[in-house]
């Protein structure tokens, strides 16, 4: 693994900068390209390591992401425009970034014979379940109901069209969201959001409690990028991995009720709201049988961490519009 080099697009983000620790931790040597549209701070305590590298670009911007490539074994793209509320603010941006700045990554990654490409894709693209009463998989039908969404499948359907002759082999990981505490904190999070919010005594008030998800701690999810980058590539390559654990399927009334469990004071007002453009239970059998992935921390966990950075002051103004991804 020493001699294994990696490169993490969007690696100062919230999931990005924990998977470049984890990584560092097993011996990797580690590049990161990121835009710092958030910040480097994630990064500031990483520039004394000798098996890290910070290269500052686009992943749009053909020059540096060809030179980024040097060396590299393994790609783990993660580095795009999250979420809804996001990608809402500037739709053709988000399609360049999204999908344009991804498939001049794949291609410089092909060109330069990277082993692995690994996306971060997103539980998301399910949509809405035509059956309340199941659980989708991956062969589950893909339907997109956010931009966000939209552009995550679209890239996942031209990774899976390449030829399979191809030198860099690419995996699709539909991420369920996360929560948990990062180098990078977020608070406009729906585990974090709650916990954050009941912590500071805040009323809570919640619309369509009855609705599905999964969640998946950011410290799961970035394993699961390393558990791929381990894996026989017969067993990973040109496929799709839903990455969470079927017993962390929420809805939000649970969360609520979780974090209850750990504040038993918090006060709650539930706003009936009878459609939501997403409700989804996933199964995530095949992770763990194909490959042995199962989650170290559970969301009870991830709310204890919030609760406790926000009551004892680790974070002195978790309010802050830094910890969102719209500012």
């Amino acid at each position: 693994m020493k001699h294994t080099k990696v490169l993490v697009t969007g690696g100062a983000g919230y999931i990005g900068s924990v998977l470049v620790r984890l990584l560092l931790e097993k011996g990797y040597y580690v590049k990161v390209l990121d835009n710092l549209s958030f910040g480097g701070e994630p990064l500031l305590d990483l520039l004394n390591n000798d098996h890290f590298e910070f290269i500052k670009g686009d992943i749009r911007d053909k020059n540096i992401v060809k030179d980024s490539m040097k060396d590299v074994d393994c790609i783990a793209h993660l580095a795009s425009i999250v979420g809804d509320p996001a990608c809402a603010v500037d739709p053709d941006l988000t399609r360049s970034v999204n999908i344009d700045g991804a498939i001049n990554l794949y291609e410089a990654a092909e060109a330069a014979g990277v082993k692995k490409f690994i996306f971060a894709s997103t539980c998301s693209n399910y949509g809405k379940m035509k059956d309340p009463n199941s659980f989708v998989d991956e062969n589950s039908e893909l339907a997109p109901v956010s931009l966000y969404a939209e552009t995550k499948v679209s890239f996942e359907k031209y990774l899976l069209g390449q030829p399979k002759d191809n030198k860099c082999e690419p995996t699709c990981l539909r991420f369920s969201t996360v929560y948990g505490l990062s180098l990078r904190p977020r608070f406009d999070l729906t585990v974090n959001e709650f916990s954050k919010d009941l912590a500071l005594g805040k009323e809570l008030i919640i619309f369509g409690e009855q609705f599905w998800r999964p969640y998946c701690h950011v410290v799961d999810l970035a394993r699961s990028v390393i558990a791929v980058i381990e894996a026989p590539s017969e067993k990973v390559a040109f496929d799709v991995f839903n990455v969470g654990d079927t017993k962390e399927n929420y809805q939000k009334q649970m969360i609520v009720e979780e974090i209850r469990k750990q504040l038993p004071g918090a006060t709650v007002k539930y706003v009936t709201k009878n459609e939501d453009p997403r409700d989804y239970r996933v199964s995530f059998d095949k992770i763990s049988s194909r490959i042995g992935f199962k989650i170290s921390k559970r969301v009870p966990d991830g709310i204890a961490q919030v609760i406790k950075v926000v009551s004892e002051g680790l974070i002195l103004n978790p309010d802050d519009s830094k910890y969102k991804n719209v500012q």
